[in-house]
């Protein structure tokens, strides 16, 4: 069965979750510096207005691989509440996000705000044709160096990577290590 063939109610769910799973490997391209990855979720000529930064979906790449890579040791963008108009071919959506981030100096940033875009179906495909950024806080959660080296087997599962490194590419996924039981858990 083809799309064509889809009950209306049903191609509905089938796009709005082409057009969710393109915004989750936002998140994760982002976070993970997969260049790939972020360039799949934009149509060529896209616009991506994040306040500082106006441009086409290559000069967003540069620019926000170079903002989280001089500024932190780690990102973590998180989706939350997410609405979908659908109209033919075209979408309207507005998707709450969470950015966390572990600064350079040990700090950790935080900001929460919106992902106000625009999607087109073209050849079958959802895509981001225009994103625009909306900040609504940010801050500052700690004073001080997070102290990392005092916590046990922090990194036991895998060091986390921006390129494939990191454990979210391991293929197949298998557990790397003997299983251990802590005492008292089962």
């Amino acid at each position: 069965m083809s799309d064509d063939d889809l009950p209306p109610a049903v191609q509905k769910l089938v796009d709005r979750q082409a057009i969710l799973d393109c915004l989750m490997r936002y998140s994760r391209g982002v976070d993970r510096f997969d260049v790939d990855m972020i360039r799949s979720v934009y149509h060529p000529d896209a616009t991506d207005d994040h306040g500082a930064f106006v441009g086409n979906p290559e000069e967003f790449i540069d620019w926000v691989l170079d903002l989280h890579g001089t500024g932190q040791i780690s990102t973590q963008h998180q989706l939350t509440n997410h609405s979908c108009e659908l109209d033919g071919d075209t979408a309207h959506t507005e998707t709450y996000f969470f950015f966390v981030a572990r600064n350079r100096d040990e700090t950790v940033w935080i900001a929460g705000g919106r992902y106000l875009d625009r999607f087109e179906r073209r050849s079958g495909e959802w895509k981001i044709a225009d994103r625009y950024c909306v900040v609504e806080w940010s801050g500052s959660i700690t004073e001080g160096p997070i102290p990392f080296a005092d916590i046990p087997d922090v990194h036991t599962n895998g060091v986390p990577g921006r390129d494939w490194s990191d454990p979210s590419y391991r293929r197949p996924l298998t557990n790397q290590r003997a299983l251990r039981f802590v005492k008292g858990m089962h």
